[in-house]
């Protein structure tokens, strides 16, 4: 969408990952909302001031929370987050229990039950499955994601997958995948089922679920991503939505993987009654930013 991007193959870095996957890469300053973000973003204790790697501080979550409760303070609509790194163990979250709509985010879901589903039955995915599953991903096909819905048993299907993952707080929609619900919290243990050698998926599925986040069309390369400095790696999937039944205005939602510069950072954004759609966009990003760049300022 606003994002100058490269596509790679490269070997991923969490430990005991043992990934290769496609990624979108970093070769120029994100933005957020048309803002250019550098490495000034974070927020340290008590003083809501930027550091450099050189005079990075203890990790403050009390400071963070108090900071991101403010900036939320002045969006309309609400938000949650939830963000870990692999690499330090360090882990964030505001609001990281609360219950949004899903929207197309829950296509993460849906292929990762789908492959776990036909791995327990000895098979992959079939060659009509793998195209649609390309598109549902990198595209946010709407069809394809319908017909892989009913393939992976439609809401019941998922929901029992889903206590392989660990996820008890998302709940899939019977049929329409879309108005499903779930928070950050839980969207940051199904990336960790992506990423850890402990997943109930093999590395394969891993590999291949992480490959289509990685290489998302330009135009859906935001959210999360507006945490990556030059030269990250980054693998995500979005989902934006009016919603009419479920609360009012704009579901807009983040989540994926940020690697570079020592880190490998697993992060979650949800937000709903936004106005607009770029108004969702902007306070996801903006968090995404926020948190990440402190939890990389910090030791």
């Amino acid at each position: 969408m606003r994002r100058h991007i490269i596509v790679l193959a490269l070997a991923a870095g969490a430990a005991g990952a043992g990934l290769t996957a496609h990624w979108i890469a970093s070769d120029a300053p994100q933005r957020r909302s048309g803002a250019a973000v550098g490495a000034t973003g974070s927020i340290t204790a008590g003083r809501g001031a930027a550091v450099g790697e050189d005079e990075a501080g203890p990790f403050d979550a009390w400071a963070l929370r108090q900071a991101v409760r403010a900036y939320l303070r002045t969006r309309p609509g609400r938000a949650g987050v939830m963000a870990k790194d692999l690499r330090t163990g360090l882990s964030f979250g505001e609001n990281e229990n609360g219950r949004f709509v899903t929207a197309s985010i829950i296509k993460v879901d849906i292929l990762a039950s789908l492959v776990l589903q036909r791995q327990r039955g000895h098979r992959g995915l079939s060659a009509g499955q793998r195209e649609l599953a390309g598109r549902m991903i990198r595209e946010s096909d709407n069809g394809a994601a319908d017909v892989l819905y009913s393939a992976a048993g439609y809401g019941d299907g998922v929901r029992k997958t889903n206590k392989a993952f660990g996820l008890k707080k998302t709940k899939p929609f019977p049929t329409s995948w879309g108005s499903s619900l779930t928070t950050p919290g839980d969207q940051v243990r199904l990336l960790t089922n992506l990423v850890s050698g402990e997943s109930p998926i093999k590395s394969s599925g891993r590999q291949y679920i992480l490959g289509l986040m990685g290489s998302v069309i330009d135009e859906q390369a935001w959210g999360v991503s507006a945490a990556a400095r030059p030269g990250d790696r980054v693998a995500l999937k979005n989902g934006w939505a009016p919603i009419r039944n479920q609360g009012n205005g704009w579901a807009v939602n983040s989540v994926g993987r940020v690697t570079g510069g020592g880190h490998d950072f697993l992060i979650a954004v949800c937000s709903g009654d936004n106005p607009t759609m770029e108004a969702g966009v902007s306070t996801v990003e903006h968090v995404a930013e926020m948190v990440v760049s402190t939890m990389r300022d910090s030791r």
